[in-house]
């Protein structure tokens, strides 16, 4: 595999914002690189730690009691959310750039990125994903398991690319776009702004910003014809 300069140069202890699904895909890649996930926070009431072996604390209260007497400026932080809560990881990243914490960046062992990618702060590539040539990672994107985002993309802060996505060149995916799994988007599209893509769906068209878009060709909701009416 071969990497932007930052991806895992991970700190020797890691905290996880996020305890469900993502937290367990995270965490073997980070053991994987010699680093210890040592805290797990999650915003949700009640919510059991989903590691036997490591304590979960609610939200930044839970936070700031956990953090008192410790010296954080060597531990790392992976917020382990996934789509359609880009905006929500943005949120945390910086709370927690602000406390003290490094952003860890994530890449599977399995994952392939090109030399000259770029890959933004606290962004995650899964298992089996592709990044090419040219392509441009924002802050806190999800690439997840079997992913391809081909020569030139751009990919906006917070932005989520399913398992077994396609992107290909030349495609824009603005802050926090969600493209869901086995989605197809054609060269040079953009999808705008909080736009989903829906599973399976097949883009030849730009979507704009806060629009949900599914089927092949892919339309929204808006765009279908009423029964009785095709």
């Amino acid at each position: 595999m071969t990497q932007s300069p930052q991806v895992n140069q991970i700190p020797r202890d890691v905290i996880l914002w996020g305890g469900t699904g993502q937290a367990k895909v995270v965490r073997p890649i980070i053991e994987y690189y010699g680093s210890n996930v040592i805290a797990v926070f999650d915003d949700t009431p009640d919510l059991l730690s989903p590691f036997p072996d490591v304590e979960i604390f609610q939200g930044k209260t839970g936070f700031e009691r956990w953090r008192k007497s410790r010296d954080l400026s060597e531990t790392g932080f992976c917020v382990a959310i996934g789509n359609p809560h880009g905006r929500a990881r943005l949120q945390i990243h910086d709370f927690l750039i602000g406390e003290g914490l490094q952003p860890t960046t994530l890449a599977h062992p399995t994952a392939w990125i090109a030399d000259d990618a770029m890959i933004g702060e606290g962004s995650q590539i899964l298992a089996g994903a592709n990044i090419g040539v040219e392509t441009r990672l924002g802050r806190e994107c999800i690439v997840n398991t079997n992913a391809s985002v081909d020569h030139e993309c751009i990919l906006g802060d917070g932005v989520g690319i399913a398992p077994g996505a396609t992107l290909c060149g030349l495609v824009h995916v603005e802050v926090n776009g969600w493209v869901c799994a086995g989605a197809t988007i054609a060269p040079r599209k953009r999808i705008g702004p909080d736009a989903i893509v829906g599973a399976g769906a097949v883009v030849v068209d730009d979507v704009p910003g806060g629009v949900t878009v599914f089927g092949s060709p892919a339309r929204s909701l808006v765009d279908v014809d009423p029964p009785g009416e095709r």
